[in-house]
C-alpha cells in the first residue's frame, strides 16, 4: 500500500491502541522530546500504549505521570488519530487535553519536558500530521484524523472536525 486511497478505512483495525495528552495552561503547551520507541528524537505530546483492560483516559494520565512526573487535571477527550504505516503498523490514538497539572515536569528515561508557547510549537521537529490537526485541537475543536505514513513521510490524510 503506497497511497492513502489504498487503505480500506471502513474495515481498518488497529494493532496498537494508544493515547496522547496535551496539558495546555497560560498560553503554553507541555510537549516532550521522546527518547525511545516510535518517534524517538521527535517532539510530541506525552502518551503511550493502552494496557489490556485499561480505559483510555486512565492510560493518558498514567503515561504523563510516568513520562514527566506530573498529574494532569481537568482532562477531556478531544479526538482520535488513525495511523496506517506502509510497513503494516496500524495505530489508533485517543487524544486528550488537560487544563493544568500538579507537580513540576521532570526529565525521565522516556522524555524531556518542553513547556512551549502555543504560538511557537516546533512543528518541524514533530510528526508531519501534527501541523494538520493540533492547531484545531488547541482552538477547542474535536479532531478525527486518518493518515498513511511511510516511515516519517506522510503520504496522505483526511481530517474531520467538530
Amino acid at each position: 500500500m503506497t497511497a492513502f486511497d489504498d487503505v480500506d478505512w471502513d474495515a481498518w483495525q488497529p494493532q496498537v491502541r494508544a493515547t496522547l495528552l496535551f496539558v495546555v495552561r497560560d498560553g503554553r503547551i507541555l510537549l516532550i522530546r521522546k527518547k525511545r520507541g516510535l518517534g524517538a528524537g521527535k517532539i510530541n505530546g506525552p502518551g503511550g500504549k493502552i494496557d489490556p483492560g485499561e480505559e483510555a483516559m486512565a492510560c493518558a494520565v498514567r503515561e504523563v505521570e510516568e513520562e514527566l512526573g506530573v498529574t494532569p487535571v481537568d482532562v477531556s477527550a478531544r479526538g482520535t488519530l488513525a495511523f496506517q504505516f506502509t510497513d503494516g503498523l496500524a495505530l489508533h490514538v485517543r487524544v486528550f487535553v488537560a487544563s493544568d497539572c500538579r507537580g513540576e515536569a521532570v526529565e525521565t528515561d522516556e522524555a524531556v519536558p518542553l513547556w512551549t508557547p502555543v504560538d511557537a510549537i516546533p512543528y518541524d521537529e514533530m510528526w508531519a500530521d501534527d501541523r494538520v490537526w493540533l492547531p484545531h485541537l488547541l482552538a477547542g475543536r474535536r479532531v478525527a484524523l486518518r493518515a498513511l505514513f511511510d516511515g516519517d513521510a506522510m503520504l496522505g490524510h483526511t481530517l474531520a472536525l467538530e
